[in-house]
């Protein structure tokens, strides 16, 4: 990362990250990576700049091989924070933010896996236009097999399902794409209508089911 900013963001990041980590007090972690790194202290820190710059700055730490496992975590949780508004979800897609974001499914560690689940429910859900790019991208399949696949932790899996749930809610294409997928890999799944909330329910609280019986 050649911007000044961003190396001085890091480096913030990763200060803050070791004296929480060095504080007796500061108890176990939570579910999120714990970080005073919001969003507003990203503008401080960083002179300032759009949203958009924030979620741009985020993915590239993200996606950079020089940064640490936590840092990451601590970008994605401010990405996640970031596209909770309708406007900065619908900009991933016009920032080119989505072939990244969607790789980091297929990331080697768990945790950065559930956290790119996480956000990409987050940007789909109540949002035409982030499940109709989502289906666009191909991101369905990659989410059904992060979500049925007994090699990944029930945690990952929750996530993906989570993200499926927000993908196929209203959006009668991706329940279709979702339907397939399942039914490729062996669950049998009928068609289902998009918009019975009841039928959604009771197929994401199968697969939630199998995730934690696959675990225990």
């Amino acid at each position: 990362m050649g911007d000044k900013r961003l190396n001085d963001l890091l480096k913030w990041s990763i200060e803050n990250t070791e004296n929480a980590q060095s504080d007796p007090a500061a108890g176990a972690p939570a579910t999120r990576p714990h970080t005073d790194l919001t969003p507003d202290v990203m503008a401080a820190l960083m002179g300032g700049p759009s949203e958009a710059d924030l979620m741009k700055a985020s993915m590239e730490i993200i996606t950079s091989a020089d940064v640490s496992v936590e840092d990451k975590l601590i970008a994605f949780d401010n990405f996640e924070q970031l596209i909770e508004s309708l406007d900065n979800a619908n900009n991933i897609a016009n920032m080119g933010l989505w072939t990244p974001l969607l790789e980091q499914l297929k990331h080697e560690e768990g945790e950065i896996r559930k956290m790119a689940a996480w956000c990409i429910g987050t940007a789909v859900q109540n949002n035409v236009k982030t499940q109709e790019k989502l289906l666009a991208m191909g991101g369905i399949p990659s989410l059904v097999e992060l979500a049925v696949k007994e090699e990944h932790p029930e945690d990952v899996r929750r996530k993906a399902i989570y993200a499926l749930s927000s993908a196929v809610r209203n959006y009668q294409p991706a329940m279709d794409v979702f339907a397939d997928e399942l039914n490729k890999g062996g669950r049998a799944t009928d068609k289902t209508d998009a918009t019975n909330m009841e039928a959604i329910d009771d197929i994401m609280g199968d697969l939630r089911a199998k995730a934690k019986a696959s675990s225990a």
